[in-house]
């Protein structure tokens, strides 16, 4: 029996992917890289000590990790204020709550940005726990983030799903033992969340409301 479900956000409860793309953008461009959006689109959802060296393997760490935390900076003073939760986000926690679910949010996202999403849903009083980057050295796809939820939530890998938006997710899950519910709000392919191991795709928060009693989330 399911009895945790672990929600990623950016992507996947909240609409932040465009804009932490715009974010990266910016950075890469004012530290003098000619990073396209597309290419960084397809990386949304590693954190920075991930991202930034799929992109340019050539930097030092030193030079990687500024940039890591100059995204940080940027998002935070330009973008945060941007993002806005996606149509049934905060019902879908509640659903999973009520039918004796521990929701846990298991994001690789600073404790900053996770405080401030936690209160843009207002489901503080729903949460058994929740996960940051100040929780784990690597973020996803490292199944860190996952790990240390599960610990949290004190429970199995095999009693829980996780719900993401990304192959990274999917990935990241995969390799702590949990099924994923993969959304496609996040704006990757279905063939791509499909050949990452997603074990059941919907639209998006709101598509997975509607199907709820049929979903993973409900075994």
């Amino acid at each position: 029996m399911i009895r945790a479900v672990l929600f990623d956000i950016d992507g996947t409860l909240i609409d932040s992917n465009e804009l932490h793309v715009e974010a990266w953008v910016q950075v890469f461009s004012e530290a003098g890289h000619a990073v396209e959006a597309p290419a960084i689109r397809q990386q949304i959802g590693k954190g920075g000590d991930n991202l930034v060296p799929t992109l340019l393997p050539d930097l030092s760490e030193t030079e990687q990790e500024a940039l890591a935390d100059g995204h940080g900076r940027v998002f935070k003073q330009l973008f945060l204020s941007r993002a806005r939760p996606f149509p049934d986000a905060t019902a879908l926690l509640k659903r999973a709550h009520d039918d004796g679910r521990k929701v846990v949010l298991a994001s690789s996202a600073s404790r900053a940005e996770l405080d401030h999403y936690t209160d843009l849903l207002g489901v503080r009083d729903l949460l058994a726990a929740s996960t940051s980057i100040d929780d784990v050295e690597t973020s996803k796809p490292a199944p860190d983030i996952f790990a240390a939820a599960l610990k949290k939530a004190g429970v199995a890998a095999s009693e829980a799903v996780a719900v993401g938006d990304t192959p990274w997710d999917v990935q990241s899950a995969g390799d702590a033992g949990i099924g994923t519910v993969a959304l496609l709000s996040g704006g990757f392919e279905r063939a791509e969340l499909e050949a990452a191991g997603a074990d059941a795709i919907y639209e998006d928060a709101a598509d997975l409301l509607a199907g709820y009693g049929d979903s993973p989330l409900a075994r």
